[in-house]
């Protein structure tokens, strides 16, 4: 299928593509808020475990559960959200998705011991696994493909600056007010974001899609996504990848995932379409879109960690340094979406992932003296990649779609985005980890420059993906 933004030639725009319909941005402006919302869990959470476990008097190895219970509920409800949107409308789904997400946030932070919160946690996930692929399709469907860059570099920037700046709203709660309120702030977003949807977003039609549960899909992928993630999570934890705990989960999880895309292949409503894959543009943005999470979570991860563990900041003042990251992400993303919907994702995704990849090179050579002015340009640069690459590259697979492929799509790249941030973090972590070991702590900066070696080569992988993305593109262009 021919791409409608990769169809024009460089400079030149459709006729239907001169201006974003009010409609568009209305939708994207009831969206935005869930979408921030769940993000911002992704980050926040983890600066408060420390006091979590101080108040509920429980050991570091049960508060790691508060995580990763979230994770692997996310694995599993990810793959319900193009079947659910078919089936009962989207925006129903949507604001139940929210509503899901907010209760369980109100009790997380009313929670009295580990275990009601963890099991609030997993009612949490319910609702944050829905709300991203659920708000993504959303925006998708009402944008079309060939303002999708504009709309995505709008919607893009507190999308990206919401977990850049996690870590810093985290901290000044923690320490001005209570970890409580790390969950209680969902509950003031998610009754905004309710209020918005049901004032802004379209009605869905009154007669539905019921297309069948493919009951199969789901005992297959649901649980073997959740067990790649949880033998993710557990690496750190057993002394690398080759530990039981960790290799077991992973392979076994993997196997039920094979078994789901050989099934998938040839069942008439799977609950992802794997067949989009035979597609030359979508597996390529899927590729980028996998390997670029990976190397900005990862490095999301890593970065605070040399500030604190290197430098001996505070988690308010490392995630202040990181913070011009995100800010040269917010500053590209404009102009990165006009340029997508004038010359193609692919372009645009590939330049922006060469300068996240040049700024990622003087990171692997930091030390303990490293000036901090010199870190700050160089994160405000690989911010400015980060923002004109990962839009666009979303930008670019939604493009080879018709509007009835979405809902199942944005299942899968919602699960690329999940598993390609968790191989990040773990891979950089381990990387860490083995290299804090190596060096002891006298020498804890050196530490840091495997796993940013680490990032620089998932960004380069994502680099050659963006490439043939672009390649990809002109050829159906042609076509």
């Amino acid at each position: 299928m021919m791409s409608i933004d990769e169809s024009k030639p460089p400079g030149a725009e459709s006729a239907n593509a001169v201006g974003v319909p009010r409609q568009v941005w209305v939708v994207a402006a009831a969206v935005v808020v869930g979408l921030g919302m769940a993000l911002l869990d992704t980050t926040i959470v983890n600066v408060a475990l420390d006091a979590i476990a101080r108040d509920l008097h429980c050991s570091l190895g049960a508060i790691q559960w508060v995580s990763t219970v979230y994770l692997l509920t996310l694995a599993v409800v990810i793959p319900l959200a193009g079947w659910s949107t078919e089936r009962f409308g989207s925006r129903r789904v949507w604001m139940a998705a929210v509503t899901v997400f907010t209760a369980g946030s109100a009790l997380c932070g009313a929670a009295w011991s580990i275990d009601a919160l963890i099991a609030f946690r997993v009612l949490q996930g319910i609702g944050g696994g829905l709300i991203m692929p659920v708000g993504m399709s959303l925006i998708a469907r009402a944008s079309g493909p060939e303002r999708m860059g504009r709309v995505m570099s709008v919607v893009g920037v507190p999308m990206l600056l919401v977990p850049v700046l996690g870590p810093v709203l985290g901290g000044i709660i923690v320490d001005t007010i209570s970890w409580r309120w790390i969950f209680y702030i969902n509950v003031v977003l998610g009754a905004v974001a309710l209020t918005l949807a049901a004032r802004l977003l379209p009605r869905d039609p009154t007669e539905t899609t019921a297309p069948p549960l493919d009951r199969l899909g789901l005992v297959t992928l649901a649980p073997g996504l959740a067990a790649v993630v949880f033998g993710l999570s557990e690496v750190q934890s057993h002394g690398g990848p080759t530990a039981p705990a960790a290799w077991g989960p992973i392979v076994g999880g993997a196997a039920l995932v094979v078994l789901f895309v050989l099934h998938a292949r040839r069942a008439p409503h799977a609950l992802i379409d794997v067949r989009l894959f035979r597609r030359a543009p979508f597996l390529a943005a899927a590729t980028t879109i996998f390997f670029a999470g990976a190397a900005l979570y990862g490095a999301l991860f890593v970065t605070p960690l040399y500030f604190q563990l290197a430098r001996g900041e505070s988690p308010l003042t490392a995630g202040l340094l990181v913070a011009p990251q995100g800010i040269g992400a917010a500053l590209a993303m404009p102009l990165a979406g006009r340029l997508t919907d004038r010359i193609g994702g692919g372009i645009v995704a590939a330049t922006g992932l060469f300068i996240c990849a040049a700024a990622t090179v003087p990171l692997t050579l930091v030390t303990g003296h490293t000036p901090y002015a010199w870190l700050v340009v160089v994160l405000l640069v690989r911010g400015l990649g980060i923002g004109a690459s990962l839009m666009p590259t979303t930008a670019a697979a939604y493009a080879t779609l018709q509007r009835s492929e979405i809902p199942r799509a944005t299942g899968a790249i919602s699960v690329l985005q999940q598993l390609g941030g968790s191989i990040g973090v773990t891979a950089l972590a381990v990387s860490l980890q083995s290299r804090t070991h190596a060096t002891g702590s006298a020498s804890r900066a050196a530490a840091f420059t495997a796993p940013f070696t680490w990032a620089l080569a998932l960004a380069a992988i994502a680099l050659a993906a963006a490439i043939v993305l672009a390649v990809a593109g002109r050829r159906a262009a042609r076509e």
